[in-house]
């Protein structure tokens, strides 16, 4: 059974919100951690093929003209394929990443075997009383040193896998946790507010 603590941590960036209406990827960041400490790190610009607009330039600060030259999304994904095998997968607001990772896979006709996990939802549990749960709010929250940009692949992948450890460490000494199994990370993502405690105590309960 994997544990929590050792999984890749993932972040895009892209043209849009959606790829089924077209939306490419333009950077993913990526951060390896086995048993709780981080041992590699994945960063890469991918050209989409076309222009990205001004908002996304404005918003992730990732510009045309950096794009150019840039090698091309299946090249970046093939290569990105091969770092995540074997590894459960952490994204804040997993869905959206999980939906990208999935379609540029599928257009090279590369799968990969992990589950996903999404930091967010943990966060909504563990962090009730934030004032938002967006991962700019949570690091501030949380008290994690963050030096950099928000909204670049790499930047934000490392600040989600800092505060994915917190989280992590936090539900452990709360419930006097050995460790945490990475289906029980899904687990309490999945767990409405008022029933989380008797999830974790259950869970202690079940592993005395």
């Amino acid at each position: 059974m994997s544990n929590a603590d050792t999984v890749i941590v993932l972040d895009f960036e892209t043209t849009g919100l959606s790829p089924d209406h077209g939306d490419r990827a333009i950077e993913i960041g990526a951060v390896k951690i086995e048993a709780g400490v981080v041992t590699d790190r994945f960063q890469a610009l991918m050209n989409p093929g076309r222009r990205i607009n001004s908002f996304i330039e404005n918003y992730t600060g990732i510009t045309n003209y950096m794009l150019q030259g840039q090698p091309s999304c299946e090249e970046v994904m093939q290569q990105f394929a091969d770092f995540i095998q074997g590894f459960n997968l952490v994204a804040h607001n997993s869905s959206f990443d999980k939906r990208f990772l999935d379609a540029e896979l599928t257009r090279i006709s590369r799968y990969y075997q992990g589950d996903f996990a999404c930091s967010m939802l943990i966060a909504r549990r563990i962090y009730q009383n934030a004032t938002n749960h967006k991962l700019s709010t949570l690091i501030d929250y949380t008290n994690i040193h963050a030096e950099g940009e928000f909204h670049r692949a790499l930047f934000d992948a490392e600040m989600t896998a800092k505060l994915w450890l917190v989280m992590l460490e936090q539900v452990r000494k709360e419930y006097t946790l050995d460790d945490i199994p990475f289906s029980l990370a899904q687990k309490i993502a999945k767990t409405p507010k008022n029933k989380l405690n008797q999830l974790l105590a259950n869970r202690v309960i079940n592993a005395g």
